[in-house]
């Protein structure tokens, strides 16, 4: 029982601190911790539930950048293809999926951390929805919605705080709606609840730090952190699947 508690607490407070530096990451740092001690039927609305407290918290230091009509074609594109997600779900093997989720996050962060001054050249609105649409896919999927627009605001050339803006809105935007599918569905049930108030206060605690030290930090350093942490899941993702 005290393992448990403290695998729960852990979790939290490396999502949260994760999630408060990058502005992403609650999902892909806690899950794995979390699965250590729950079953993924309780884990995965956990997750959810955390990860918008988190962005919830963080959101008010990065609101002056937030440009509705930058971030609205990735939010429309990501609100399509939840449920596009969803309906394939049944579909779609879970190993290959992350298997090949992991290869490509793998292969593109490391190509972009040996060359970290690639852009791309800048698109236009409807690229932009196609990689929300994507993300949205991902997170109907496997609850994966911010790798892609992650990685896409990376190279398009923006300072840290558009960058983090674009995904935090992004991201805020497609677990809330992910949170009311999972309350109307009947999955965030009195158990669940019980955990996200153990869990609670270190997302609280792990974003204010992470936050802190996201004002401390230059782009070039904001990069390497995002792209490692991506990394970082990439390599797990594929070493699950092995």
């Amino acid at each position: 029982m005290l393992a448990s508690s403290l695998l729960i607490t852990g979790g939290a407070l490396a999502g949260g601190l994760v999630s408060g530096l990058t502005g992403f990451g609650t999902g892909l740092t806690a899950l794995p911790i979390w699965l250590l001690a729950l079953p993924p039927a309780l884990a995965s609305p956990l997750v959810i539930i955390c990860s918008v407290v988190s962005q919830l918290q963080t959101l008010p230091s990065i609101w002056h950048a937030i440009d509705l009509r930058r971030s609205a074609p990735f939010i429309a594109g990501g609100l399509l293809g939840v449920p596009a997600g969803v309906i394939a779900l049944p579909y779609v093997s879970p190993r290959l999926f992350e298997g090949g989720l992991g290869v490509i996050l793998v292969t593109l962060c490391t190509v972009l951390l040996l060359n970290g001054h690639y852009r791309l050249p800048r698109a236009n609105r409807y690229a932009d929805g196609l990689i929300g649409l994507g993300g949205g896919l991902l997170g109907g999927i496997a609850g994966l919605s911010g790798p892609l627009p992650t990685l896409w605001a990376g190279l398009q050339g923006w300072d840290k705080d558009e960058r983090r803006a674009v995904f935090q809105s992004f991201n805020l935007t497609i677990l809330a709606v992910a949170l009311v599918s999972q309350v109307l569905s009947g999955y965030v049930t009195a158990q669940v609840m019980s955990l996200a108030w153990q869990a609670l206060p270190g997302t609280l605690a792990g974003a204010w730090a992470g936050r802190r030290l996201y004002r401390r930090i230059n782009l070039v350093v904001f990069n390497r952190i995002v792209l490692l942490t991506l990394l970082a899941a990439g390599a797990n993702m594929m070493i699950r699947v092995l």
